[in-house]
């Protein structure tokens, strides 16, 4: 089934819309990236699909016909006419009102293994990922349209690596399929886009308690990244009868080092060496 090109600004007019700067309105307007995003995401008839951001509905429509069914979420409901208009055709879609970061997969979805797909305004990347990765119903992919430089960190693990990055390898494996140039959306950002594609794991490479004692050491770590470990994690990890420096020493790590310049291999061995330590304490 193929579907014609919608045209935004008309559509926007049509329905006195303009989009909204504090929602991180930039709609995808190029029905070839809209295209290859479908591809790229890699949608079978049998797969359910969760949408973040629905926005216009030329996505969500060409997800639907490749999708079993679609759960689009927006949060803006005065898109919603311009939304119901466009998908009518559809039996199988969903439209939810709210914000995501206040909704459970768990109350959309029975089971493990859904396809997130969305185009999320930048400044709510972080929290999106993590809220994903972390749910209790996980999704078996997660492909977002976001900032370039955000994507490229992630997935770049020669670099410096940041508490996002972090967060996603814990979970699974990243890549970048496709670059998106700013001038595919309307209204045009500052920045280019990029389609990332993180395939999440079955299970995390830590255990649940392992995963609580990571992001507490990593956010305390992050929160003064310049600070070498043995100041930033002094308040985590000192305790009676042990201080920081001989737990990163029994990790083998330099307590002179920076949060950014571990590896993912590096926390999880730190990770261990706690637990073990606090275990025994116990």
């Amino acid at each position: 089934m193929a579907l014609d090109p919608l045209h935004i600004p008309v559509l926007l007019r049509q329905y006195g819309l303009t989009p909204q700067k504090s929602l991180g309105q930039n709609f995808l307007a190029d029905h070839n990236a809209l295209q290859n995003i479908v591809r790229e995401a890699g949608i079978h008839l049998k797969d359910e699909v969760l949408e973040i951001g629905a926005g216009l509905g030329n996505l969500t429509r060409l997800l639907a016909v490749k999708a079993k069914s679609v759960t689009a979420i927006e949060i803006d409901e005065h898109l919603f006419p311009v939304l119901e208009a466009v998908i009518r055709d559809f039996n199988n879609i969903q439209l939810v009102k709210g914000d995501i970061l206040n909704i459970a997969p768990a109350d959309l979805f029975s089971h493990d293994g859904y396809v997130v797909v969305a185009n999320i305004p930048y400044y709510i990347t972080s929290a999106v990922i993590r809220h994903l990765l972390e749910a209790q119903v996980k999704p078996a992919r997660i492909v977002l349209t976001i900032q370039r430089e955000v994507a490229e960190r992630i997935v770049n693990q020669d670099e410096k690596m940041s508490l996002l990055s972090l967060s996603v390898q814990v979970y699974g494996q990243a890549r970048i399929s496709t670059h998106i140039p700013a001038t595919c959306f309307f209204p045009r950002p500052k920045v280019d886009s990029s389609l990332l594609i993180i395939e999440v794991d079955q299970a995390p490479k830590l255990s649940e308690e392992g995963i609580d004692w990571l992001f507490m050491m990593a956010h305390a770590a992050f929160n003064q990244k310049r600070k070498m470990l043995r100041n930033s994690l002094k308040p985590v990890l000192e305790s009676e009868g042990r201080t920081v420096t001989d737990v990163l020493a029994r990790a083998g790590i330099d307590p002179t080092r920076r949060p950014e310049t571990l590896s993912l291999e590096a926390w999880v061995d730190l990770v261990n060496v706690v637990m073990e330590t606090h275990q025994s304490a116990g």
